[in-house]
C-alpha cells in the first residue's frame, strides 16, 4: 500500500510551543490548523514529534481503545488516566481533553469541579465540551475561572440517543441554529469550536462568520483546521470509515503480518537466535559446564 507523502514539518524539539492565541494568530494569517487525537504516551509522542498542532484526548477513546460501543461510558477517570498519559509525551501542541458524558451535566459547580481536574491533575491545557447555546453559559464560568475551552458542535455524539449518527445542518432552519450556536460559543469565550458532519457549505459559513478558529471533521475543507481519529488515520479500528475518514496507513495490515511472522518464527524455532541471547562470561560458562548435570526430579 502506497502512502500518500506530506511535506516535513518541524520537530517538537525545535517547534514552537502551540497555545490558544497561536491557534488565533493561524486563523487571521489563514495557515491551516492540523488536529488529531491520541489516547496513550507512544502515540503522543509519534503525533506531537510529527508536528501536529493540537492533541485531542477525546472520549472516542471509549470506542477506540476501550471497546466500547459508543462513548457515553466513558468516565472521568478513564479520560484522566489516559490525559495524563498523553501529557507525558506531549512538548508542542495545544493539549486538550473531551470533557465525558454526566460531567458537566448537573450543575455550573460539577462541570467547573471535573474540569480543574484535567488541568491540575492530568496536564490539559483546554477542556472540550459539546452543545451550541445550552452550553454559553458554562463557557462563560469556566473561560471565567480561567480554563480554555474548546466547543464542539453539528454531531454531537455525547448526543447520539436524540440525534443518531448522521450530519447535520442540512435545512435553513438547522443552519440558522447551528450559527446561532457558534456565534453564541464565541461570544461566551471559547477558543475554538470543533464542527462535525455538517455540509462543507455550512463549515464554510461558520469558519467566515467567527473570529475564533473552526477545527473541521467531516466538516469541509474552508474551515480553519481539521481533526481526524488516530486510530481511524492509520486503519486501526477494524471498522468501516466514516465518509470523511482518509487513511494514511494500514497499521492494522502492519502488525498483523509482523505478529504472524513472530509466532512463526517462535514455532520454527528461529526465535531467539544467538544474536538475541545472553552468554556467561568465559570463565563461569566453564566451571558451569564442569557441573554434574542436573537430574530432573519426577
Amino acid at each position: 500500500m502506497s502512502l500518500i507523502q506530506l511535506p516535513a514539518r518541524e520537530t517538537s524539539s525545535t517547534a514552537q510551543k502551540i497555545t490558544a492565541q497561536t491557534l488565533l494568530d493561524r486563523k487571521q494569517a489563514r495557515e491551516p490548523i492540523t488536529a488529531l487525537t491520541a489516547y496513550d504516551y507512544c502515540t503522543a509522542r509519534i503525533v506531537d514529534q510529527a508536528g501536529i498542532d493540537m492533541i485531542l484526548v477525546g472520549d472516542s477513546l471509549g470506542m477506540a481503545v476501550l471497546g466500547y460501543d459508543s462513548t457515553l461510558p466513558v468516565t472521568m477517570d478513564e479520560m484522566l488516566h489516559h490525559t495524563r498519559a498523553v501529557r507525558r509525551g506531549v512538548r508542542h501542541a495545544l493539549l486538550v481533553a473531551d470533557m465525558p458524558f454526566g460531567s458537566y451535566h448537573a450543575s455550573t459547580e460539577q462541570a467547573i469541579g471535573n474540569a480543574t481536574r484535567f488541568i491540575k491533575e492530568a496536564g490539559a491545557e483546554a477542556v472540550k465540551i459539546e452543545g451550541g447555546r445550552n452550553r454559553a453559559a458554562l463557557v462563560a464560568a469556566l473561560t471565567q475561572v480561567e480554563i480554555a475551552v474548546v466547543g464542539h458542535i453539528g454531531l454531537t455524539p455525547q448526543s447520539v440517543h436524540r440525534m443518531g449518527y448522521r450530519a447535520q445542518g442540512k435545512t435553513t432552519a438547522a443552519i440558522d441554529e447551528l450559527l446561532a450556536d457558534a456565534l453564541a460559543l464565541e461570544s461566551a469565550g471559547a477558543i475554538a469550536i470543533v464542527l462535525e458532519c455538517v455540509p462543507r457549505e455550512v463549515g464554510g459559513l461558520i469558519t467566515a462568520a467567527l473570529a475564533i478558529p473552526t477545527i473541521g471533521i467531516g466538516a469541509g475543507p474552508e474551515c480553519d483546521g481539521q481533526i481526524l481519529v488516530f486510530h481511524d488515520l492509520v486503519n486501526l479500528t477494524g471498522a468501516t470509515p466514516a465518509k470523511f475518514v482518509r487513511r494514511y496507513a494500514d497499521a492494522s495490515t502492519l502488525f498483523s503480518e509482523a505478529i504472524q511472522h513472530y509466532a512463526s518464527d517462535v514455532r520454527g524455532g528461529v526465535f531467539p537466535a544467538d544474536v538475541e541471547s545472553y552468554h556467561l562470561p568465559r570463565e563461569a560458562s566453564a566451571e558451569l559446564l564442569a557441573r554434574e548435570p542436573l537430574k530432573r526430579s519426577r
